[in-house]
C-alpha cells in the first residue's frame, strides 16, 4: 500500500501522549481511513436493524433460526478454515486489558492463548486505546520483560486481540465529519502495526469478535478481513477470528456466522455473560423471561445447557473450534475461600471439557493450572476434540428461552450485591479501570451490565420494589465513598440511575458514560 500520499485523512482530536506517534502515524490513520470510508455507511444501517430488530422481539415476534438460511445449516459440505498457526490447541485462553503489567502475567502465565480485550476489559480512555496498542506492539516485538529472574525465557501465549464492538464509535478520531466506528479504530490500528510481524514470527493476525447479533455483521468483518489483507497484501484467509455467541439474536444464527467467515473463522465461544445481559435487554419486558440472583443462574441451568451444547455441535460439525465461557474468580488470601473457588472453576471446567469443548477462558492466571487439568483429563494429548460432532444435541429456539423455572425471586442481598458491584464498576471505569476484582471475581462491563439490567428488571416486574432500591443504592454508594473518598460518588449515582432506574433501558451504559465522562479533546484538555 502506498503510504506517501494519504487519501482518507484521519483526524486526532486528543492531545498527544507519550510515544501515540507510532501507533498513530500517518499511514496508519490512512488505513484506518480507507476502512472507514469502505465500511461505516454498513455498519450504520447494520445499526438501525439492530434496533429494528430489537422492536419486533418486544412486539411479540418469534424467536426462531431464520427460514432464509435453511439452506445454509442443511448442507453438510461446507467446512471452515483449519486451524492457524498457533490456535490448534486452544485448551486454556486467558483475557484481560492489554496494559503492560497484565500482559506479561497473561502471556507468560502458561494459557495458549491471550485474548487481548478492547473490549469488556477496557475502559476506552484514550491512553488506554493507544496504550493498549502500544502494548501489543511490544509484545510482538518482544521489547516487554519475558525472562526469569534465573534469565529463562517464558514460553509465550498466542495473541488474539477483542476489538471493541459494532456499536461503539472512537471519539478522539474523526473522520469524514464524523466519529470513526471503534472497532475498525481497534482492528485496524493493530492490523497495520502487528499484522506482518505476527505472520513472519510464525502466527498470523488473530482476533475475538464481540457483541454480533447476526450474520450480516459477521459478514461485515468478513468484508473488513478481505480488504485489509489486499491494502497490505497479505494472502486471503490470513486472518483468523473467533465470534463470541454473546446475544440471543446471534445464538439462533451459529452456522450463519460461521459460514459468512468460514475462510477467517476460528470458531466460536460461549460467551456467558453477556449472553445473560442480552437475554434481559431482549426480553426483559416479559414476565417468563424473568431471572434470579445473578449467582443461582449457573450453567447447568437448562437454557444455558442448551445455548452451550447448540454451540460444540454447530463448531464440531463445521470443523470449528468450541471455546467455553469465563471462569471470574479471583484467588483470594483465605485458603479456604480459595480452595472453594478452585473446586467451582474446577467443575466448570470439567463440564465444559466433557460437554466438548476444546478450551476454555479464566480471567487469572492463578486459574490456568486448574482449566488445564480439567481438559488435559478429557483431551490428554490431542489439540482439540472437534472430531466429536455432538450428533446427539437436538436444540430448539424455544429451548434458548429461560421460561423454565431457574431459581427463586431475588434475594435482598442480591439485589444490593448487584447494586455495590455496578456502583463499584462504574466508579473504576471512570477512572480508567476496565477489569477490576470485586467481592471475589473479575467484573468487566459485561458482568457490571448484568447486575444494571437485572435491577430494572426487578423494577419493571415487582419484584423488589424501588424504596428497597434507592434505599440500598444510599448504603452502597456512602460504603463507595467511605471506601474510597476519591470516588465520583456524584457521577456514579447518576451513572446508575440512567442505566437502571429509568423506565426504558439503555442498551449499553458505555456509549453514553463514553461520551458524557471519557472523551477528552485537545481543545478541552
Amino acid at each position: 500500500m502506498s503510504t506517501s500520499a494519504p487519501t482518507h485523512r484521519v483526524r486526532v482530536l486528543a492531545a498527544p501522549g507519550d510515544r501515540h506517534d507510532e501507533i498513530l502515524t500517518p499511514a496508519a490513520l490512512d488505513f484506518v481511513g480507507r476502512l472507514a470510508a469502505a465500511f461505516s455507511g454498513r455498519r450504520r444501517e447494520l445499526m438501525k436493524e439492530r434496533r429494528r430488530q430489537a422492536i419486533r422481539l418486544a412486539a411479540g415476534a418469534p424467536l426462531d433460526f431464520p427460514l432464509a438460511t435453511a439452506a445454509v445449516r442443511a448442507d453438510p459440505s461446507w467446512r471452515v478454515a483449519a486451524p492457524a498457526p498457533g490456535l490448534g490447541d486452544r485448551r486454556v485462553e486467558i483475557t484481560g486489558p492489554p496494559d503492560r503489567r497484565r500482559a506479561v502475567n497473561a502471556l507468560t502465565s502458561g494459557a495458549h492463548v491471550w485474548m487481548a480485550d478492547f473490549e469488556d476489559a477496557t475502559s476506552p480512555t484514550w491512553d488506554n486505546i493507544v496504550g493498549g496498542q502500544l502494548t501489543l506492539l511490544d509484545a510482538v516485538e518482544r521489547r516487554l520483560d519475558f525472562t526469569t529472574e534465573e534469565g529463562k525465557e517464558y514460553r509465550l501465549a498466542t495473541i488474539m486481540v477483542r476489538p471493541r464492538g459494532w456499536h461503539l464509535t472512537e471519539e478522539h478520531l474523526e473522520f469524514d465529519g464524523g466519529a470513526v466506528p471503534a472497532s475498525l479504530v481497534d482492528f485496524g490500528l493493530y492490523f497495520f502495526h502487528c499484522a506482518r510481524r505476527q505472520i513472519d514470527a510464525g502466527y498470523g493476525p488473530y482476533f475475538y469478535l464481540p457483541k454480533l447479533e447476526n450474520r450480516y455483521e459477521a459478514r461485515l468483518w468478513n468484508d473488513v478481513f478481505v480488504l485489509a489483507q489486499q491494502l497490505l497484501g497479505i494472502p486471503r484467509g490470513t486472518v483468523r477470528a473467533t465470534v463470541l455467541i454473546e446475544t440471543i439474536t446471534a445464538a439462533v444464527e451459529m452456522e450463519e456466522i460461521l459460514h459468512a467467515l468460514r475462510e477467517h473463522s476460528a470458531g466460536l465461544n460461549a460467551g456467558r455473560w453477556d449472553y445473560l445481559f442480552s437475554l434481559i435487554k431482549t426480553f426483559g419486558h416479559r414476565a417468563d423471561v424473568l431471572l434470579p440472583d445473578r449467582a443461582a443462574v449457573t450453567m447447568t441451568a437448562p437454557f444455558l445447557r442448551a445455548y452451550t451444547e447448540l454451540l460444540v455441535r454447530t463448531c464440531h460439525r463445521r470443523g470449528a473450534h468450541a471455546i467455553g465461557g469465563m471462569a471470574a474468580h479471583v484467588p483470594g488470601q483465605d485458603r479456604a475461600a480459595h480452595e472453594a473457588a478452585l473446586a467451582v472453576v474446577r467443575v466448570d471446567k470439567e463440564r465444559e471439557a466433557e460437554d466438548g469443548f476444546d478450551g476454555s477462558w479464566v480471567a487469572h492466571p492463578g486459574l490456568v493450572p486448574v482449566c488445564r487439568e480439567a481438559f488435559d483429563g478429557v483431551l490428554g494429548d490431542r489439540p482439540h476434540q472437534i472430531e466429536r460432532t455432538r450428533g446427539d444435541t437436538e436444540v430448539d429456539a424455544a429451548d434458548l428461552l429461560p421460561v423454565r423455572h431457574v431459581g427463586g425471586p431475588p434475594t435482598e442481598e442480591g439485589v444490593r450485591t448487584n447494586i455495590a458491584v455496578t456502583l463499584r464498576y462504574f466508579d473504576a471505569w471512570l477512572r480508567g479501570s476496565g477489569a477490576v476484582a470485586l467481592y471475589g471475581l473479575m467484573e468487566d462491563a459485561a458482568t457490571a451490565e448484568i447486575a444494571r439490567v437485572q435491577i430494572w428488571q426487578w423494577l419493571r416486574h415487582r419484584v423488589v420494589d424501588r424504596e428497597t432500591v434507592l434505599r440500598l443504592l444510599d448504603d452502597e454508594l456512602a460504603a463507595l465513598g467511605a471506601e474510597y473518598p476519591w470516588a465520583a460518588v456524584d457521577e456514579v449515582r447518576s451513572l446508575f440511575e440512567r442505566n437502571a432506574l429509568e423506565p426504558e433501558l439503555p442498551l449499553f451504559f458505555t456509549p453514553d458514560a463514553y461520551t458524557r465522562h471519557l472523551v477528552r479533546h485537545a481543545e478541552a484538555a
